[in-house]
């Protein structure tokens, strides 16, 4: 049979222009899907929430909260920071977490005597600054709760604070787009329920660590941690005379002691009394923590005192004795701390060295 040399030749081009064909299809699937599973798998990282690690500064205690039960991530810190400052947390949806512990002030409510919550009504003690959450035991004056996970029930309850129900919050909560995409991204379920909202709010308030002020510095051998000849007389005093009670670089032992404030003019609040139930405990309060001290004012859990210097001259004169004052406060046969007025100065100095400005301006704690 003979074949026609053309129509050989065509045939041959037409397989050989299939094969081509044909191979450049083969050779772009591996890239086609090299590209399919890079797009899913930068959907799958979107997703996928990010670790933050909790470092224990070198001259701190170890933390009390359990991070394994909570571990901190970004999106659940996110989230946590969002809520902190959402005024969804009240009744008339204004007075957030953040509307008491402003940042500039460790996180405290800066010249108010008495937290200010919903309808301008006031409260009976101080706001308590919002720093080194998780190395604490107890939270609240009076130590209401051992949890820091339970702690913002405490305000979000008060009718004078918040004025609201945990439900009611969470429901609201719910019922935002916005905030079933954040509890979605943050933790596994994704429901927006009660545990992952407060578990949110700790996730940002244990990150809010307190620990490069001077003092720090100076502890650790750090540049920027020199102290003046004041200074150092001031914190040799401060290990004289203060840190029975303000121990550790915490400067707080988490205990409730009475300091000998008497009953603040038409409040009888009797502290810790109020918890346990029993009278060893009336007028006993817990012992704050100095970090930042010198901008917290006013002092006390009734905010009583407008400056350090008020504080101090009521440890040298004003303390007044009762059946539960701290044994600290009755030595050498007087009442409260003897100091000179040289002292009290160098006292004051040394505590300025607390201050914290790395904290009070960290990016990561702004409401905006």
């Amino acid at each position: 049979m003979r074949v026609n040399i053309y129509q050989a030749t065509g045939l041959k081009k037409l397989a050989a222009l299939v094969y081509i064909v044909f191979r450049s299809i083969w050779a772009l699937i591996p890239m086609l899907f090299f590209v399919y599973a890079c797009s899913n798998n930068e959907e799958e990282y979107i997703l996928i929430d990010e670790s933050l690690a909790f470092e224990v500064p070198s001259n701190f205690p170890e933390p009390h909260y359990d991070f394994v039960a909570n571990p901190p991530t970004k999106y659940g810190f996110e989230l946590g920071k969002r809520l902190f400052y959402d005024g969804k947390l009240s009744s008339n949806g204004f007075i957030s977490c953040g509307f008491c512990h402003e940042q500039r002030f460790a996180f405290t409510h800066h010249g108010h005597q008495f937290s200010h919550g919903i309808d301008d009504l006031e409260g009976t003690r101080n706001a308590p600054a919002v720093q080194n959450m998780a190395f604490q035991k107890e939270f609240a004056w009076d130590g209401a709760t051992s949890h820091l996970d339970l702690f913002p029930i405490i305000p979000i309850t008060n009718e004078v604070e918040m004025g609201e129900t945990v439900s009611n919050v969470v429901s609201k909560l719910r019922e935002d787009d916005e905030y079933q995409k954040l509890f979605a991204e943050a933790f596994d379920e994704g429901e927006v329920n009660n545990e992952y909202f407060f578990k949110a709010l700790s996730q940002f308030m244990v990150m809010m660590v307190s620990s490069n002020s001077t003092y720090d510095k100076y502890v650790r051998g750090e540049e920027g941690g020199e102290f003046t000849e004041t200074e150092e007389y001031g914190y040799e005093l401060f290990q004289q005379k203060c840190a029975s009670c303000h121990t550790s670089d915490l400067f707080t032992d988490d205990a409730f002691r009475n300091n000998g404030l008497p009953p603040y003019p038409g409040i009888n609040d009797i502290g810790r009394a109020e918890v346990t139930g029993s009278t060893a405990d009336n007028y006993k309060f817990k012992v704050p923590s100095l970090r930042n001290v010198a901008i917290t004012a006013p002092y006390m859990h009734d905010g009583r005192f407008g400056s350090l210097a008020s504080v101090l001259n009521f440890y040298d004169t004003g303390v007044q004795d009762s059946e539960t004052l701290d044994p600290i406060l009755k030595q050498n046969n007087r009442l409260g701390i003897d100091l000179s007025e040289a002292e009290k100065q160098a006292l004051i100095a040394f505590l300025n060295t607390l201050t914290d400005e790395t904290f009070i301006n960290d990016e990561r704690f702004a409401e905006y």
